[in-house]
């Protein structure tokens, strides 16, 4: 049961509580649902129109606009009568059974704690970076939909993450303007009598005191920690001053903080969650903080406590190159972290580092969090089907001597929160076709119905939504061009660039190198000439940030300003600043085909492109993260070969040609070859594939259900296993482990014999397990997947053989000197369809409930 805790407003007392309604009002403005589900709109548009527009922020609507304006409001009977109709359906939806009540009515679980550094949940609360924070935001919001039982920790920045401006030269400018919390859809976590609720954390030398935040979303409560309390020093007032920004030892504060503030938070509210989901390795410090209270409950040593508490933890990474995790040097986790490990987990500052090494004797190895989140994790996944396999290979080095294959580490497909990313127009349409719960349980039947929608109806949403894109395109990039300080007349005739009939491309990415964000750019020549086409016309619209300290990305901007500075390219390219959830809104919903072209395998799965496919926009990428399972030739385009390329100055140039071959030859022609109703046929067919087939397959409610019944229920109930009787289970398994380290040195394979005919072989082979209880381990027959059979293409073969007990003790009738007690065979056969050289025993550990190699990576092979 949760503790007794109220989020109370208002956050200043200068709100006008009195008025009968405000506090249905403040009720709607503070849920978060109203970013996505869009029957508030209205109200918030009535209330102030002008600065609705500006902010999609109901809560500075609300506290912005006069006394006398919502009492104005409110005076009008069917106003007040929409109010309450949208509260009765706000607290109605929160209380009836979901998809996830009405399929597990009886569940182990009773709430997921999901840990992030970064939630893209609205434009009105700006603490996102990109990529990480649109996963997290998306299945928030797709858990809340479904009634799966979740509640999520972060940090509220004062200033998030920056903000960008191009000055007259170019180049990309920083800004960070201050989030003040008042302004923010949030509220103050307070005890039941009122004093706020604040937690202390000790750091070398000092303590720092963090304020405590709520968020809601929808069903879901984001929980949201702040340094900046007046009872802290300056310089620790703003250890979440930002996102992302600062050096090494202000990141190790931010999620020291997350990690282990977020889960003691967790504790204070009373909240005790089976599952705690870590996106990314930036909580991973929860993990330890998790056991430590358990050793608290208990009284249980830290070695058990984490056997106990790791099956309830799921660790997803996002990161496709190893230099890509956080890792700090060991001299500073010993600062801050040895008095933690010795006081709070009876372990040596030692001990901690190994959890965060590859290599724990090596005192010179950095302290890795991916590693830690993994150590202390009982499943790892990664975010598409290419990423598994990437991250199996990043990772392999974690598991000595176990093959690529066997690298625990699975994955969950991305995917987008459609309801936040369709336009009023694609909402209609989808209604009309699939009904108003269409992104509420299964999917099941979207496909069929959205393939009956007619070519007539589809070519109306896409002019809708290019004159849209073009409306909002011309008024941002004025306004852009006059805070620059551009002449008049260049930001008047940024008033009338583009034709919203001419076929628009996307590009919008964080600008990173290996995001190749200039792969258009490598012709230049060849670009204008495409895009000139009196007869065929194309426009481009590009955007994206360079994180501050990256210079090259920084390059990579300027060197697209400078290209829409040409006189003839400036009238079919733009480039939009500050790219935020705003401006990506606007562009999903509004352009024809989206480009992405990361370098593969580098891009872990992207999330834009599928934000595109509600709104019927296609895809052109390279076959990288998603697109590498989701493209197919009727769906969109794709370059690449599917494979990776070490010379990438020659293959960024047949890439190149590769992207402008498709646009030339296919994606221009066919957009432009019109029916007797003029309507691109060919294109819609395109178009309605890619909306019927992946459209519902990269949704987030597939993501999250795919979470919930692969991992958190098994999670949960693996947990109340292990926690039964004290972590009974957990000193079993820690028994166990001792058992297998002290003996595993000895282990011995003997003679290995086959039989074979014509359908089988018959594998017997001698095994000295020195003792060991045979229950502790498994003997089985192991093969790559190299020489796999058509069925199972990418999947190793592994199959247990059988002990036979002989009546000897396990000495063999031949009696050979080399068959003294202690030995047994083990036999197994499999079919003929591979030769016997691809088949090896081997000796791995096991256990009831046990995820090996991930608890324990030990493994024997016979030579």
């Amino acid at each position: 049961m949760s503790k007794q805790v109220r989020a109370i407003h208002p956050v200043y007392n200068f709100l006008p509580t009195e008025i009968d309604g405000f506090d249905s009002l403040a009720e709607l403005a503070l849920d978060l649902r109203s970013s996505w589900n869009h029957a508030t709109d209205e109200v918030w548009r009535r209330l102030d129109s002008e600065l609705w527009e500006m902010t999609q922020n109901p809560w500075v609507v609300l506290q912005t606009v006069s006394r006398e304006q919502i009492e104005h409001v409110l005076d009008d009977a069917e106003f007040r009568k929409t109010i309450d109709a949208l509260i009765s359906v706000r607290r109605q939806t929160a209380e009836q059974p979901a998809w996830f009540q009405q399929s597990y009515p009886s569940s182990p679980l009773t709430c997921a704690a999901y840990f992030s550094m970064e939630f893209m949940l609205s434009e009105a609360l700006p603490i996102y970076s990109g990529g990480l924070g649109n996963v997290a935001g998306d299945q928030l919001k797709a858990a809340s939909d479904l009634g799966v039982p979740m509640v999520a920790v972060g940090l509220l920045y004062q200033q998030g993450y920056f903000r960008q401006t191009i000055d007259k030269n170019g180049t990309q400018q920083a800004l960070y303007p201050y989030n003040d919390p008042g302004q923010l859809p949030i509220t103050p976590l307070r005890e039941a009598g009122g004093e706020w609720l604040r937690l202390n954390i000790d750091l070398p030398g000092y303590s720092v005191w963090l304020r405590a935040w709520q968020a809601q979303v929808g069903r879901v409560k984001l929980y949201l920690l702040d340094s900046n309390d007046a009872a802290n020093f300056p310089e620790h007032r703003g250890i979440t001053s930002e996102l992302y920004g600062g050096g090494p030892e202000l990141r190790l504060k931010q999620e020291l903080i997350l990690g282990i503030g977020g889960w003691r938070l967790l504790t204070a509210l009373g909240i005790q969650p089976e599952v705690c989901h870590l996106n990314e390795g930036h909580a991973a410090f929860a993990v330890l903080e998790r056991a430590r209270c358990f050793m608290q409950e208990t009284g249980q040593p830290f070695e058990i406590a984490l056997a106990v508490t790791q099956a309830g933890n799921l660790f997803t990474t996002h990161t496709a190159v190893a230099a890509g995790f956080d890792r700090f040097a060991p001299n500073l986790i010993v600062q801050y972290l040895s008095g933690y490990a010795q006081k709070g987990l009876g372990i040596s500052a030692d001990e901690l580092l190994a959890l965060g090494r590859k290599n724990p004797r090596d005192a010179s190895e950095s302290f890795n969090m991916a590693y830690l989140a993994i150590h202390g994790s009982g499943a790892v996944n990664g975010v598409s089907r290419l990423h598994g396999k990437v991250s199996r290979r990043i990772f392999e080095p974690l598991f000595p001597n176990w093959p690529e294959d066997d690298v625990p580490i699975g994955h969950v497909t991305n995917g987008v929160h459609m309801p936040s990313w369709d336009s009023a127009s694609a909402d209609e349409l989808w209604t009309q076709a699939c009904g108003k719960n269409r992104w509420l349980g299964t999917n099941e039947t979207l496909a069929s119905e959205i393939r009956g929608v007619s070519d007539e109806q589809l070519w109306r949403l896409r002019i809708d939504a290019t004159h849209t894109l073009v409306d909002y395109a011309r008024k941002r990039l004025s306004r852009q061009l006059a805070a620059s300080g551009s002449s008049p007349n260049e930001v008047e005739a940024a008033k009338h660039l583009f034709d919203p009939n001419s076929l628009t491309l996307g590009f919008a990415r964080r600008f990173a190198t290996y995001k190749r964000p200039n792969l258009l750019l490598h012709d230049p020549a060849r670009l204008i000439q495409l895009l000139t086409n009196p007869e065929r016309p194309v426009q481009l619209i590009i955007a994206g940030k360079a994180h501050p300290a990256d210079k090259a990305g920084q390059d990579l901007i300027r060197q697209w300003i400078d290209f829409t500075r040409d006189p003839i390219a400036r009238h079919h390219v733009i480039f939009l600043s500050d790219y935020d959830m705003l401006l990506t809104e606007q562009l999903v919903q509004g352009v024809d085909v989206w480009i992405n072209t990361p370098r593969r395998p580098w891009e872990a799965s992207g999330t834009s492109g599928m934000k595109i496919l509600v709104n019927g926009g296609i895809n052109l990428s390279e076959l990288d993260g998603w697109w590498a399972e989701a493209y197919t030739p009727e769906v969109g385009w794709a370059i690449g070969d599917g494979q990776e390329h070490d010379d990438e100055s020659t293959w960024d140039k047949v890439e190149a040609d590769q992207l402008y071959d498709l646009l030339e030859q296919e994606v221009i022609p066919e957009f432009y070859e019109r029916d007797d109703h003029e309507i691109p046929s060919k294109w819609l067919s395109r178009m309605r594939a890619s909306m019927s087939q992946l459209t519902p397959r990269f949704s987030a409610v597939r993501t999250v259900r795919e979470y919930t019944e692969q991992h958190y229920l098994r999670a949960a109930a693996a947990y109340h296993e292990r926690v039964a009787y004290n972590g009974a289970m957990g000193t079993s398994i820690v028994n166990w482990k001792h058992s297998l380290r002290e003996k595993w040195g000895s282990l011995k394979f003997g003679n290995l014999s086959v039989q074979s005919t014509e359908s089988e072989h018959l594998f017997e082979v001698q095994v000295d397990l020195d003792g060991l209880d045979p229950s502790f381990v498994r003997v089985e027959l192991y093969a790559d997947a190299s020489n796999a059979d058509e069925v199972n293409p990418d999947t190793a073969f592994r199959q247990a053989m059988t002990r036979v007990e002989s009546p000897n003790d396990g000495s063999l009738d031949d009696g050979s000197p080399s068959q003294a007690t202690g030995w047994a065979s083990y036999r197994g056969s499999v079919n003929a369809t591979r030769p016997t050289t691809d088949f090896t025993p081997r000796i791995v550990p096991t256990h009831v409930g046990v995820a090996v190699p991930l608890e324990l990576g030990l493994i024997c092979w016979q030579r």
